[in-house]
């Protein structure tokens, strides 16, 4: 089932996820709902509070669906090794239509769990670095807009107003 992506300032996108606690066939529910959302968007990642879920878990996809068999479930995430740096542009599903350049790491590991609870270690360079930092950055209530200069994102934020004013950017909650 496609959900609703909750889009900027939306408040749930501001919040500390909640880790998950149950593997059940609920939370494989949300899993597969999750991706079927991030494909038709579509994106390269998703994470639960996009989708109004208060939850640590986000589904990743690093060809956006071009190649068979990408899908990346991580659960409870915790960065264990980060190392190197890249910029690149990012852009983000919770504020369609908007691009930057963000500073990341450009290698990190990742332990989080499966959809069963199973611990398992993700090695990630690069573009996949950067989308794991990207995902994970919204369980602690950070969008990517906040890692930019004052000057770009108080851009960016007045660029949304104005869409907002003209009708082009829909708001799913907080104060437009």
């Amino acid at each position: 089932m496609i959900l609703e992506i909750k889009t900027f300032p939306d408040e749930i996108l501001r919040r500390k996820a909640k880790p998950v606690e149950v593997f059940d066939e609920k939370l494989h529910k949300l899993l597969d709902d999750m991706a079927e959302t991030m494909y038709e968007a579509p994106g390269y990642g998703i994470a639960a509070p996009q989708v109004g879920e208060s939850l640590r878990m986000v589904v990743i996809d690093d060809t956006a669906g071009k190649v068979k068999g990408r899908l990346i479930e991580v659960i409870n995430p915790e960065i264990l090794e980060k190392s190197g740096e890249i910029m690149e542009e990012e852009g983000c599903l919770s504020i369609p239509g908007e691009y930057a350049y963000v500073k990341r790491f450009a290698k990190v590991k990742v332990r989080c769990q499966d959809r069963h609870g199973n611990e398992k270690i993700i090695d990630g360079e690069n573009k996949l670095a950067r989308i794991l930092q990207h995902e994970m950055d919204h369980l602690e209530g950070t969008l990517f807009i906040d890692k930019l200069p004052s000057i770009k994102r108080e851009t960016i934020k007045k660029h949304l107003k104005k869409r907002i004013q003209a009708g082009d950017y829909v708001v799913t909650g907080g104060k437009k």
